[in-house]
């Protein structure tokens, strides 16, 4: 079972860069903005530990810690103050209260873990078996806004994938579907009445089950002071109106970190193929070039020496592709690792005008690159 980690602070700066902090391990951070907030999500969740500002108001972090120490069920929950005093007098006083210990501000993401981990047992999501999801499973996308037409456009947008999309017209409605329904990521409109997509923002953070889920704004393009607000206010990234949905796609595969790698490499003949294809935007070109290098690595680990860089599916590559085309190459060298590529005169002819790209083998088809390796 993941880690529940129960942010306390007024300083909205503050909850994301602690919820930034552990993005890559297997707990769920969840976020209150005063005490009384911290108190009630405190009682609900029963976190594993607490990270309390100590001079936030209405309520102080030292109130707000007396008040947990008073209710039986609570006063056991190890808690971390965080201040931005360093003076004598202030953490004696703090060390009096029962703190497990303090962490001074601004908050180092390195020594944040480190001094977690002396309290709770982290463990990265790999290291606890987590595995990513990849961008052909069955995504759950909920889209909240009060006009129903948006969400049957990103419907009908993205109806060649597996991906499920689900209408909500109002925040507590999202709530809801968000707590019982496996929802993998949100799509909230900033212009909901009432303040509408904040108060949903709040509101999950609040609850362990719905703290991970990445939340992206939706406004319209020419919304300057919606637009201001999505970083500050905690948003995952930006989706403009009229949506584009294959902007939107990458959005998503980039806010959930979803595997795209299977579509690039694969395992043929004992050479490792890496394929490039017309679909292959400056974004998934980006995510693949992350992932290069640990599919090298285990090729050579498991006794292979050969790659083929497939670019037959391409008529005429970008200079970003080609540069991504560079660096596998020269990752693939850096391994001693034998390489040819695949492709017509016309990519040839683009590729030969780097001179990085002088000595490599070239052939038509995988199966002429394969044979140059033999």
């Amino acid at each position: 079972m993941s880690i529940k980690i129960l942010t306390i602070d007024d300083s909205r700066i503050i909850r994301l860069i602690v919820s930034k902090a552990f993005e890559a391990y297997d707990c769920a951070v969840m976020e209150a903005e005063n005490g009384y907030d911290g108190l009630i999500i405190a009682s609900r969740e029963k976190p594993d530990l607490i990270l309390m500002d100590y001079s936030m108001k209405p309520m102080d972090g030292f109130e707000t810690l007396s008040r947990l120490r008073a209710d039986t069920s609570l006063k056991s929950m190890p808690v971390m103050m965080l201040t931005t005093m360093s003076d004598r007098n202030t953490v004696i006083k703090i060390a009096r209260m029962g703190v497990r210990d303090y962490l001074i501000k601004p908050l180092k993401h390195d020594v944040l873990i480190e001094r977690v981990s002396r309290v709770v047992a982290l463990q990265t999501k790999a290291e606890s078996g987590v595995k990513a999801k990849r961008v052909d499973d069955p995504i759950h996308l909920l889209v909240v806004d009060d006009k129903p037409a948006i969400a049957e456009q990103i419907r009908a947008g993205l109806a060649g994938t597996p991906w499920k999309i689900t209408g909500a017209a109002h925040p507590a409605q999202a709530l809801d579907l968000c707590l019982d329904h496996g929802i993998d990521l949100v799509l909230v409109s900033l212009s909901l009445p009432k303040n509408g997509a904040q108060l949903l923002l709040q509101n999950l953070r609040g609850y362990a089950k719905t703290a991970p889920i990445p939340i992206l704004g939706l406004c319209v393009k020419t919304a300057a002071t919606d637009q201001a607000q999505v970083s500050d206010a905690g948003f995952g990234g930006l989706v403009t109106k009229p949506i584009d949905c294959e902007d939107l796609k990458s959005k998503v595969c980039r806010a959930l970190k979803l595997d795209a790698s299977y579509k690039y490499f694969q395992q043929r003949d004992g050479a490792l193929v890496f394929r490039l294809d017309r679909e292959c935007n400056q974004e998934i070109a980006e995510a693949v070039a992350s992932d290069l290098k640990k599919q090298l690595t285990a090729l050579v680990d498991a006794g292979g020496n050969k790659l083929i860089v497939d670019l037959s599916a391409l008529e005429d590559p970008t200079h970003s592709l080609i540069k991504l085309i560079l660096s596998v190459v020269r990752v693939a060298g850096d391994l001693s690792i034998r390489h040819a590529v695949a492709g017509s005169e016309s990519v040839r002819a683009k590729c030969r005008v780097y001179e990085e790209s002088q000595d490599w083998k070239f052939a038509s088809t995988v199966e002429e690159a394969a044979a140059l390796l033999k």
